[in-house]
């Protein structure tokens, strides 16, 4: 057996090693190159060809001090108000989603914007364990390489909120026909409760569940106010 096992050890070995080495130097690159695409933007563009169907990806990279304050809030009161404090796993949600879960709900909500950001930039879609196990891994590069307020950036500029539309730049020109520093707190809120799910949900000609969870974005950003952002 250990003719066999010891090559097979060294080669997995070296096959860790590379993965490593390499995600590292990755996700340090990313810490200070504009980001001008996405695993998800790259898994969309395939499945069109296949579909027949054609897509045209918007994405425009914008810089922190160009993104919406208003927007920055609106994500983080929709999807992780938690943001500043936890190292990227939000253990507090995570234990109401189980709980939820084996009461037969959804485990919607346990997701962090860090957790997303990692499973958007460098994986495919999908809840499998594998999957899951990579996002927990870059997960926890980009909290340890990455300050929030850069995780934050990236997010806002790859997240898809419209059939190929993706970043706060694209969908901000695309629902209301404004660039991404001059959205409303408003429009901020509205474009946050398309985020579940961006391919069903409209942010410029919302339905009742969506302008339900937008009103309640809002209130959670009165609630948080601004001055949260001074916390990442």
């Amino acid at each position: 057996m250990s003719d066999w096992w010891r090559p097979v050890s060294r080669i997995a070995l070296r096959g860790l090693l590379a993965f490593v080495l390499g995600s590292v130097l990755l996700v340090l690159v990313f810490r200070v190159v504009p980001v001008f695409g996405s695993m998800v933007m790259l898994e969309r563009e395939v499945s069109s060809w296949f579909s027949g169907e054609p897509l045209d990806i918007q994405q425009s990279w914008r810089p922190w001090d160009e993104l919406s304050d208003y927007a920055k809030l609106a994500v983080i009161a929709a999807e992780d108000q938690r943001f500043p404090q936890h190292h990227g796993f939000d253990l507090v949600e995570l234990r109401r989603a189980i709980k939820k879960g084996m009461n037969g709900g959804s485990l919607r909500g346990a997701s962090t914007i860090s957790q997303q950001t990692a499973k958007n930039l460098f994986l495919w879609t999908g809840r499998d364990w594998v999957r899951k196990g990579f996002e927990a891994w870059f997960t926890t590069l980009i909290e340890l390489l990455w300050p929030k307020e850069r995780i934050l950036e990236v997010y806002l500029n790859i997240v898809e909120f419209d059939r190929g539309v993706f970043g706060l730049q694209a969908a901000s020109r695309h629902y209301f026909g404004v660039d991404a520093d001059q959205l409303s707190a408003d429009q901020a809120a509205r474009l946050a409760a398309v985020l579940p799910n961006p391919l069903e949900r409209s942010a410029s000609s919302p339905g009742p569940t969506t302008a339900g969870h937008a009103n309640w974005i809002r209130r959670q950003m009165s609630n948080l106010g601004l001055g949260y952002l001074d916390k990442l």
